[in-house]
């Protein structure tokens, strides 16, 4: 929740009404650490007080309602070279949709199971969490090839000992 309420503070709606330089260096150290070395972190809080002065008055931003547009009208203007941090923090912010949906994706798949988490064995939850989340490649798998497979392993085995 800490993430969303920093990354807010980036966001251009009302005239950067939310903007605050502290809440967005704290978003880069807190939540980036290997994406910002020391020395860019301190860079980074430079880059924001220009940033304030210049790109929050400039009529071309006022109007802007999302992260994804402010960030491709950086790029229009050439001042994602000049704002490099930003901008970089910028297009980490916008993958955070898409690193959360995968990991709901997951826990979404496991549903089906969580009952029968107490109740199976720990090897056996990921292999049945791959073959549920990959069903579709599972189901062109036939059943009967590999009771086959396994038979001929076990039966090897037998002829081993």
């Amino acid at each position: 929740m800490e993430l969303f309420i920093l990354s807010s503070a980036l966001d251009p709606t009302d005239a950067f009404k939310s903007f605050k330089i502290d809440d967005i260096c704290n978003l880069a150290g807190k939540f980036y650490p290997q994406d910002f070395t020391q020395d860019e972190m301190h860079a980074l809080r430079l880059q924001l007080k220009n940033y304030e002065l210049e790109v929050l008055c400039d009529p071309q931003f006022r109007n802007m309602s999302s992260l994804s547009e402010l960030c491709q009208g950086l790029i229009e203007t050439g001042k994602s070279a000049l704002y490099f941090l930003i901008d970089r923090l910028i297009r980490l912010v916008l993958t955070l949709p898409v690193h959360t949906a995968m990991t709901e994706r997951a826990f979404s798949a496991m549903g089906p199971i969580n009952e029968l988490c107490n109740k199976i064995e720990d090897e056996f939850l990921p292999n049945y969490l791959v073959v549920h989340i990959e069903r579709d490649h599972a189901e062109s798998i036939d059943s009967d090839s590999v009771i086959d497979d396994l038979y001929s392993v076990n039966h090897a085995r037998a002829l081993l000992q």
